[in-house]
């Protein structure tokens, strides 16, 4: 490893808790026989991106929501609790890793979520950074491969030399989504940070709505975001 990376990179936290056993358990299972951290990245990546279902009506208010040894029990969340379990596991293996926040218009949601949400802007949308090779590199695993599949869009690939960001078309070539402003990395998820930004971008009556929504059925999701109406910007 470059002496010049933070160690904070590769220590766990609270939320990011990369010596929790089932954390350090699947990370070893997923990168199985291979030595190389670049195969132990792309690895890990293409488990968190496919096996954790993209949820964007996951809880989000309390830093236990972005615990990564929970949001492999459970199994779904939104981008920043994906980013989050795939920066443990990346720690977990000994690779420094981060992760990093961005504003993005998302041209390719559902119906649904935008009545929800009241914009197709999507603030501190998160992803990954692993140290490979001398450099940082981004990992994106929001969209698992068969929501891509519904909503037209190649399912983003990660070969761990380049930044795996987003896809700014879908299969149509229509616009799927673009970044609109730079949140920069950390070595956590800065939670406070990320409803503070949330209230500040869709109205603090609608973040306090959302909350008290989530605490009724007791953190489970609000609703199936995969059988919701395609959005195609119309």
């Amino acid at each position: 490893m470059n002496s010049t990376v933070d160690e904070r990179y590769l220590r766990p936290t609270a939320i990011i808790d990369s010596d929790h056993p089932e954390i350090l358990d699947q990370a070893t299972k997923t990168a199985g026989d291979s030595r190389d951290p670049v195969e132990k990245a792309v690895k890990i990546y293409y488990y968190v991106r496919d096996t954790v279902w993209y949820d964007p009506y996951s809880p989000f208010y309390l830093p236990e929501h972005y615990r990564a040894s929970r949001v492999l029990k459970r199994g779904r969340g939104f981008c920043v609790p994906k980013a989050s379990l795939l920066c443990a596991m990346g720690r977990a293996l000994s690779i420094p890793s981060r992760v990093g926040f961005a504003t993005v218009r998302n041209h390719l949601a559902t119906r649904q979520l935008i009545a929800f949400m009241g914009s197709d802007r999507f603030v501190y949308h998160g992803y990954t950074e692993f140290f490979l090779q001398g450099k940082w590199v981004k990992a994106t695993p929001a969209f698992n491969r068969a929501l891509c599949q519904r909503h037209q869009v190649a399912p983003l690939e990660f070969d761990g030399h380049t930044d795996s960001v987003f896809q700014p078309f879908n299969l149509n070539q229509k616009q799927f989504m673009e970044y609109v402003a730079d949140h920069g990395t950390h070595a956590d998820i800065p939670v406070e940070a990320i409803v503070a930004a949330w209230k500040e971008a869709y109205g603090e009556a609608r973040v306090l709505a959302w909350i008290e929504g989530l605490e009724n059925p007791a953190g489970q999701t609000r609703s199936d975001f995969a059988s919701e109406e395609v959005w195609k910007g119309d």
